[in-house]
C-alpha cells in the first residue's frame, strides 16, 4: 500500500462550490483505475470543522506502484495541474490498514506527526499499526490506515468516518465522493 496526497489551499473567499461540481465532473474517470485502492476526494472550508482554510486536497491508498505512477504521469494529474498549478505530492509507505464497519464516509481525519529522534522503530511502527486498527473499531469508523515518509520520518493515520463526530484527532475534512475501486484488495493488517 501507498499513500499520496496534495493540498491546494484557496482563497478565503473561493467559491467551493467549483470544486464541488469538479469533483462531480472528473470522478467518474477513477471508478475503475487499475491499482488505486481508494481515493477520498476531500475538502476543508474555513470555519468548518475547526479550519483555518478552504483547501481541496485529496486523499489515495494505491495498490500497486504502476496505478499510481500512470495517475501521476500518464495524464490524468496534469488536468489537476493545468487548472490550479503543480501542488506538492506527498508520499507515505504503508504500515497497515483495518477496515471499519462503517458504510458510506462523511468526513476523513488526517494526522501528521514527526518520528521523534531515538524511539525504536520497530515499536513505534507496530503502535502505528495498533493504533488504525483501535481507529477501525470505532463506532462509525469507514476505514484506517497508517504510512510513513521515511525522508521526512513522518507519519501520517488516515481515517474515514461515517458521521460528523470522528473519535480521531487530525484534521478533519469533508468526503464529497470516495473512488474504491481496489478497496477490497488493500492489503489489511501490518505491512511487512
Amino acid at each position: 500500500m501507498h499513500a499520496l496526497q496534495y493540498e491546494m489551499t484557496l482563497p478565503a473567499d473561493y467559491d467551493m462550490g467549483i470544486i464541488r461540481a469538479r469533483v462531480t465532473r472528473v470522478s467518474p474517470a477513477l471508478e475503475e483505475w487499475a491499482g488505486l485502492g481508494l481515493k477520498a476526494y476531500l475538502i476543508r472550508e474555513r470555519g468548518v470543522h475547526g479550519s483555518p482554510v478552504n483547501q481541496y486536497a485529496p486523499f489515495y491508498l494505491w495498490n500497486t506502484l504502476e496505478g499510481m505512477n500512470r495517475f501521476l504521469w500518464g495524464g490524468a494529474f496534469q488536468g489537476l495541474v493545468d487548472d490550479f498549478g503543480r501542488p506538492a505530492v506527498r508520499q507515505w509507505t504503508g504500515l497497515g490498514c483495518a477496515e471499519g464497519t462503517g458504510s458510506r464516509p462523511a468526513v476523513a481525519v488526517r494526522r501528521r506527526r514527526p518520528v521523534p529522534e531515538g524511539v525504536e522503530l520497530t515499536v513505534l511502527m507496530e503502535d502505528a499499526v495498533a493504533e488504525a486498527e483501535r481507529l477501525a473499531a470505532e463506532d462509525g469508523a469507514v476505514l484506517a490506515a497508517t504510512a510513513v515518509d521515511a525522508h521526512r520520518w513522518e507519519l501520517v493515520h488516515f481515517s474515514l468516518w461515517e458521521h460528523d463526530a470522528p473519535k480521531a484527532d487530525g484534521d478533519v475534512f469533508e468526503v464529497l465522493h470516495l473512488s474504491a475501486p481496489g478497496r477490497d484488495r488493500i492489503a489489511r493488517g501490518r505491512q511487512w
